[in-house]
């Protein structure tokens, strides 16, 4: 399979008039719980009639932080991966496994440090896309991605931040993003006064 970007555009034609926070993230399919979700991208001040543009790639990188605070660099990662915390003469390393994952459709991280526990950190397009934290020695975590975001508005949000469940349960538009290649997001609805409508995101200009 080809890793490729797709490139998305935000475009705001709402009648929204108090500058909201756009929140985009993605959940990790591999376990139901357990998982923390992560603002990976937030879009501010994108007034009406504004645009912001950004890729999503499909591609994702891995790495790990130890109970030092010291974080391993940056590695691509394959679905049926796994991924392995030791230690070695220079310290703290993370390194392909020559293990697989359980799943061909899985990214594993392994702690197997004997003593400290450990964060695994995914990470898409430079950002923190989602985070299993305080794996004790002998626990793993597991990723998998669906080609789908999750969008809606947040306030009091940064990128990289856990996300609560709250503010889940509202900015919980899901666009599928299978198959395409570009498109654009559109936001409508807002508006003050009694008649305002709910704001509503929707997919538009696709191209596959």
């Amino acid at each position: 399979m080809t890793y490729e970007n797709i490139k998305l555009t935000f475009r705001n034609l709402s009648n929204d008039t108090n500058n909201s926070t756009i929140l985009i993230f993605q959940q990790n399919v591999a376990e139901s719980f357990g998982e923390l979700a992560v603002a990976w991208r937030v879009i501010r001040n994108c007034g009406r009639l504004d645009s912001h543009e950004f890729k999503f790639p499909l591609q994702f990188k891995v790495a790990a932080k130890d109970s030092w605070g010291n974080t391993t660099p940056l590695l691509t990662a394959y679905d049926g991966q796994a991924f392995d915390m030791t230690l070695d003469n220079s310290g703290d390393v993370l390194a392909l496994s020559r293990d697989g994952s359980t799943s061909p459709a899985e990214v594993e991280i392994r702690n197997k440090l004997k003593q400290g526990a450990i964060s695994a950190c995914i990470y898409k397009d430079g950002r923190l896309l989602a985070t299993k934290t305080n794996m004790a020695p002998g626990q793993k975590a597991v990723f998998q991605f669906q080609p789908r975001i999750y969008i809606g508005v947040a306030s009091q949000i940064e990128e990289g931040q856990v996300i609560n469940s709250a503010i889940i349960s509202q900015a919980n538009t899901e666009i599928n993003l299978f198959g395409i290649t570009s498109a654009d997001i559109v936001m409508t609805g807002g508006g003050p006064g009694p008649n305002s409508q709910p704001l509503e995101f929707n997919l538009d200009n696709i191209n596959q």
